[in-house]
């Protein structure tokens, strides 16, 4: 075989293998000074209560060309509930309701990306909460793609919502008095590990 034969043989090969290295999924994880995780509730017909995770971790996989590659996955800690006063929050972690001592994680594993717009999608999973794992689908938009002006490193800016009933996962004290509905939004801006 001549070099040019070599040549007209493998640059084309290459060329693709270098396609397909930069369009693989790259790994980023959450920046916890610009992101917020709560949830919500009606509190006896009366008024609208929220409360925050305040640790979490997680890492989101991201093919900027298919983002029906992507794939996250996040545990949230129990024990980081945080509701602003001091008696809710021994109520949220007791046996009662999250039971943080025993269940010290709520995690969520992505089964399907979806595409549904040119800057929104749907991402569904399975969330486990006090040992019980249920399929949900967060409405996902994405906000911000690119260099971060302030730390210059490649970026992310993602919200997402969901719903679902408290008591299907044994979260059911007091429900549905107050209410079993609760949503959940979570904003984030995210960074490209190194």
């Amino acid at each position: 075989m001549t070099m040019t034969r070599l040549v007209a043989f493998t640059a084309p090969a290459l060329f693709a293998l270098t396609l397909n290295a930069a369009a693989a999924p790259e790994a980023y994880t959450f920046d916890t000074n610009h992101t917020e995780v709560r949830f919500c509730w009606n509190h006896l017909g009366i008024s609208h209560q929220c409360a925050h995770f305040l640790k979490y971790d997680g890492e989101l996989q991201y093919d900027q060309a298919n983002p029906e590659n992507s794939t996250v996955s996040v545990k949230f800690l129990t024990d980081s509930i945080e509701t602003l006063v001091p008696v809710f929050n021994d109520h949220m972690k007791g046996e009662k309701l999250f039971d943080a001592k025993k269940f010290p994680e709520i995690t969520f594993k992505s089964t399907k990306f979806q595409k549904t717009g040119e800057k929104t999608g749907k991402v569904t999973g399975d969330l486990t909460i006090k040992g019980v794992t249920k399929p949900v689908t967060l409405d996902v938009t994405l906000n911000f793609a690119g260099i971060h002006p302030m730390s210059k490193k490649p970026s992310l800016g993602i919200g997402a919502v969901t719903a679902l009933k408290r008591t299907d996962y044994g979260v059911s004290y007091v429900a549905p008095m107050v209410s079993d509905d609760i949503s959940i939004e979570i904003q984030s801006e995210m960074y490209k590990k190194d």
